[in-house]
């Protein structure tokens, strides 16, 4: 969806905006003492963790209903979602509409009753808008209650520092880049010939926490099966993930860069780092803290050719006092041509399909990445993506394999006992 978001982004400090919109149609959807009168305003708060690109909507849709106030406020990933956990504990403090990442949306759909049905506001109309597989994040676990409406995918891709590549004697065209990694071990040989060409001040990678993240997402099964039982110390494509990564520390291709940490965004700025996996929104995120670099960064496919990071859906609270008001801004917010322009504004990829095929977004590039095609790109990712089960405590999971990574990098563990505790540490969060 945007400047950082998405994935294990603490994005951006605690902000609200107040604009005023026009009523959707009255009054609460559950009436009584909280129900609008004819002429009052309707207080609206939208929770998100990040820039979700929705404040030029918001302004679009006070032209049309004058009678809603919105409140935007915005805290740190982590914190979003750890706030919405004891919110719905204590009954109190959740947003009209509250954003949530793929990593959680488990967590929350598993809780139906803290939420209210979309389909009693007629959202379920919707559902021929999008994959099916964003569709169902949405449900409850039987399927029977729709929770949450998809806002944007994290379709896959690399994005990379042509500059640094040519400074390495390695090829910079993004067609010939792809070309060299088809696969993850393909990737990690071009990061040794980067690293032996010793680019002064970069390495070839960022950090191999966001490589694993990816890697995981690549395969049929991650860390849970179907009935939920978490299966990491038994699923040989998560440990297939974990060891890929440890080679990237071995072998000295990475910057030791933690994701979205103020020495990262440097790193940025400075060209600490020639490569860094790419999901759409990560676009936006690149060109924000890199602003005098136009030019120098392009995208090519990422290595195993497909794959999803990150992703969000929208939820009404059942503490919510104007749930239908609720409902509305979220169907406005979440529409085929709103999804198009916060794509062309954020870079947040549309999660639905019809508009890949769209001259707007298929034929839509970006100067900053050398006019790299990001719309077909990222069209052409998300029509590749094979969607895979999350668990009810998957960004907690991930953010223990996460951590382990971390502690082989900075020498503190060795990989296989930092693997053994990883699993421990993930056992207890699950």
């Amino acid at each position: 969806m945007s400047t950082p978001r998405r994935l294990l982004a603490p994005v951006v400090a605690a902000s609200a905006l107040a604009l005023s919109l026009a009523a959707c149609g009255g009054g609460s959807a559950t009436g009584g003492a909280d129900a609008a009168k004819p002429g009052e305003k309707i207080k609206l708060t939208v929770a998100l963790f990040g820039d979700f690109g929705f404040k030029p909507l918001y302004e679009e849709y006070r032209k049309t209903h004058p009678d809603v106030e919105i409140v935007e406020r915005v805290t740190k990933f982590d914190d979003h979602h750890n706030n919405l956990v004891k919110q719905l504990a204590t009954n109190a403090g959740a947003a009209d509409v509250e954003a949530v990442e793929v990593g959680f949306i488990s967590t929350f759909t598993a809780q139906p009753a803290k939420f209210h049905d979309l389909k009693e506001f007629g959202l379920d109309r919707r559902k021929s808008d999008y994959l099916d597989w964003k569709w169902q994040q949405g449900l409850s676990k039987d399927g029977s209650t729709l929770l949450g409406l998809g806002t944007d995918v994290g379709g896959l891709a690399m994005c990379y520092r042509r500059d640094l590549f040519e400074k390495a004697g390695l090829p910079d065209e993004r067609e010939k880049v792809s070309e060299l990694w088809p696969t993850w071990d393909a990737y990690i040989e071009t990061g040794k010939k980067f690293t032996e060409a010793k680019v002064p001040g970069a390495k070839f990678v960022d950090s191999p926490g966001e490589l694993f993240r990816a890697m995981v997402n690549q395969a049929p099964t991650g860390f849970y099966d179907q009935q939920d039982n978490l299966i990491a110390s038994g699923n040989p494509d998560v440990r297939k993930a974990w060891d890929t990564s440890v080679k990237v520390v071995q072998n000295g291709l990475s910057a030791k860069l933690a994701a979205f940490s103020p020495p990262w965004n440097t790193g940025f700025a400075k060209g600490s780092f020639a490569t860094i996996i790419c999901p759409a929104w990560m676009t936006a995120y690149i060109q924000e803290q890199a602003k005098d670099a136009t030019g120098k960064w392009d995208i090519a496919t990422v290595p195993g050719g497909a794959g999803n990071s990150g992703g969000s859906h929208l939820m009404v609270p059942k503490q919510s006092k104007h749930p239908k008001e609720a409902a509305e801004l979220i169907d406005f917010l979440t529409s085929k041509e709103n999804q198009a322009k916060v794509f062309k504004e954020t870079g947040s990829f549309p999660s639905i399909p019809a508009l890949y095929d769209d001259p707007s977004i298929k034929d839509f590039t970006k100067p900053f990445f050398n006019d790299a095609p990001v719309g077909k790109i990222y069209s052409e990712a998300a029509k590749a993506l094979k969607p895979q089960h999350l668990g009810p405590k998957e960004a907690l999971v991930r953010a223990a394999f996460g951590d382990g990574i971390g502690r082989v990098e900075q020498g503190k563990q060795q990989p296989e006992e930092a693997w053994n505790q990883a699993l421990k540490d993930a056992e207890t969060v699950k």
